[in-house]
């Protein structure tokens, strides 16, 4: 499974919209950033509560890509 695959499974299963999301990998020379974009109403299921949910996926994230012998991967969250 890719990290894209992996990242859209993730958030596809937390929010309520689930064709809204978006997700698209930006390949850097020292990283991996991948942007979640999500309704506006989803916005706050993925953030959590003083952003614990947005730190639990960047943390298993950034696991899987350590495991998989990827670069350091940086996930950015926004709303349309």
């Amino acid at each position: 499974m890719d990290i894209v695959e992996f990242v859209t499974f993730l958030i596809q299963n937390m929010v309520t919209d689930k064709d809204a999301v978006r997700v698209q990998k930006y390949d850097d020379e020292d990283f991996i950033t991948i942007e979640v974009l999500v309704d506006k109403e989803d916005m706050g299921k993925i953030i959590g509560k003083n952003g614990n949910t947005a730190n639990a996926i960047r943390t298993l994230i950034q696991t899987v890509s350590y495991v998989h012998q990827m670069k350091k991967v940086k996930i950015n969250f926004d709303s349309f």
